[in-house]
């Protein structure tokens, strides 16, 4: 499916990957026949109806999770890179997950299930559900560098993840959690679970803006992809 070109570049026969789905400005060129259009990620739209206002303002945050994408189908090889990031590609396997942020996706194969979901949802005692939780949440990724919502990836093919400074990756797994600075935190894939954790009070950590304030921790079981760098992209 994709394959490395250099630290910064991938490259995908399309056809033989049933399709490809990737940030818009991530193709850097192609060969052969091949086409692009439009690409919407469901769940963008799934919380901007009903509810009032505070539910209308998480519709808004889910929708700007997903970065607009280009779906390429056809036939030939196409090139993908974005903003001299450094790439790294994550084969899929059936039964794992992988979560990411919109932002620190490049590409996937088409027929991978794509979902945008609540960071609430996806770890443990976030500070609850409901409009209230949603709120701590929002105002968690203020605080940290971190969206609401994040990308969810599942089934069988492979994805491409952008960091700045270069990868590491993390086994989770192990008696202890793996604790990461969100800022530096690009994806965890398999069955890994995530909770942001702060020793203040929102009292206190309100307007410091920095992610140390906050920690995020993984248990379960698979890997955690952290950037070398607290940059944001």
């Amino acid at each position: 499916m994709f394959e490395k070109v250099n630290g910064k570049v991938v490259k995908v026969n399309v056809g033989m990957a049933g399709g490809v789905a990737a940030r818009t400005g991530a193709m850097l060129f192609y060969t052969g026949d091949v086409s692009f259009a439009p690409h919407q990620i469901p769940g963008g739209q799934g919380m901007g109806g009903g509810g009032g206002g505070l539910m209308r303002m998480a519709g808004r945050m889910m929708a700007g999770e997903h970065e607009r994408t280009m779906l390429a189908q056809g036939n030939g090889e196409v090139h993908y890179g974005f903003a001299g990031l450094e790439v790294h590609v994550v084969q899929m396997q059936p039964g794992a997950v992988l979560r990411v942020e919109a932002s620190r996706l490049l590409a996937n194969t088409a027929g991978l299930q794509s979902s945008i979901v609540s960071v609430m949802s996806s770890g443990g005692g976030g500070g609850g559900g409901g409009i209230m939780g949603a709120l701590r949440g929002a105002a968690t990724g203020a605080l940290t560098g971190q969206g609401m919502f994040t990308t969810q990836l599942s089934g069988q093919g492979a994805a491409v993840l952008l960091a700045h400074g270069g990868f590491l990756e993390l086994p989770v797994g192990g008696p202890n959690p793996i604790v990461v600075d969100p800022q530096a935190f690009v994806a965890a894939y398999g069955n890994v679970q995530t909770e942001l954790k702060t020793a203040l009070s929102w009292r206190d950590a309100v307007g410091r803006g920095s992610g140390e304030a906050m920690q995020l921790h993984c248990v379960g079981q698979g890997v955690v992809y952290v950037q070398a760098s607290e940059e944001k992209l």
